[in-house]
């Protein structure tokens, strides 16, 4: 790799950049594009100073604005301090003067209690005393008009009570012709009727009579048909009993023979098997004694 030459780490300078105005360097404007650029510059210059005055002016009158506001509240958070001083001094005033009212209502109602009661004493004397006037001219007009009534009572009673006595005669005796013929009818329909219901009741009692005795016959009649219909029946049933007995008897000597017969046959059969078995026994035995003496024969001793 080459070896790095001496000062090629050095950067090179910047080169400044010019100022454009309306697109044109400083060098490249002429005389009057200057002078039209100074002319506008310095309206603008001016217009700002007025804009800062302006704002100046503003920024005057709010803070007076705020001064002024900032006393006017601090005036009225006295006045508030001051009114809620009053206010509590009212309150303060107005409970001790209805302290004071409801004292007094005490005392007025106490006074009027007694009023009450002084009046209502003088009412009630003067009550009693009309009452106990009034009771004694009721009783003197009751006497006078108890007097009057009597004598008018007694005089219309005896005119009334012969009146109702001539009445009461008159409608006795009209009642009493009416119940007697009454009477007389009523006698009459109900006799009438009483021996139509005799008639009626004899005439149901016979065809009564009539019916029962004939349900009575047919029924003996139909008892003794059942009567002897259940003796025969017994008879028939007695003579199957009778031969069956002896069919069980005919039956049971023929069991009897086959019994007799079959122990015979069994007998033979036992007597036959036991005979073949003894055969049988005396066969392997000897064939069980011929085959120990081929052994002992052979290994000269004997197995039992």
């Amino acid at each position: 790799m080459p070896p790095k030459k001496k000062g090629s780490g050095k950067k090179p300078p910047k080169s400044k950049t010019p100022v454009l105005i309306n697109g044109l360097t400083k060098e490249e404007m002429s005389k009057e594009q200057m002078e039209e650029l100074i002319v506008q510059l310095r309206e603008e210059l001016d217009r700002e100073r007025e804009e800062r005055n302006y704002f100046q002016l503003e920024r005057d009158k709010i803070q007076t604005f705020w001064e002024v506001t900032k006393r006017k509240l601090e005036e009225a958070q006295a006045e508030v301090k001051t009114v809620e001083k009053n206010i509590e001094e009212d309150e303060e005033r107005h409970l001790v003067e209805i302290k004071v009212y409801k004292q007094k209502m005490k005392h007025l109602l106490c006074e009027h209690h007694n009023t009450i009661a002084e009046l209502k004493e003088r009412d009630l004397t003067s009550a009693r005393q009309t009452h106990k006037e009034q009771e004694e001219l009721e009783a003197e007009l009751c006497e006078e008009m108890r007097t009057i009534t009597m004598k008018t009572l007694n005089f219309e009673i005896e005119t009334l009570f012969n009146e109702l006595t001539l009445k009461h005669e008159e409608e006795m005796r009209l009642t009493n012709e009416k119940w007697e013929k009454q009477f007389t009818d009523i006698r009459a329909e109900k006799e009438e009727k009483l021996q139509k219901m005799k008639d009626e009741l004899s005439n149901w009692r016979k065809s009564r009579i009539s019916e029962t005795r004939h349900q009575w016959n047919s029924h003996l009649s139909a008892l003794k048909q059942d009567h002897n219909n259940s003796l025969r029946d017994a008879q028939l049933f007695i003579d199957e009993v009778e031969e069956t007995k002896k069919r069980s008897a005919a039956l049971k000597d023929v069991i009897e023979k086959m019994k007799i017969k079959e122990l015979k046959n069994l007998e033979q059969e036992k007597k036959a098997l036991e005979s073949n078995f003894h055969k049988v026994r005396l066969s392997n035995q000897s064939s069980l004694l011929n085959v120990k003496m081929e052994i002992w024969m052979e290994n000269g001793h004997f197995f039992i």
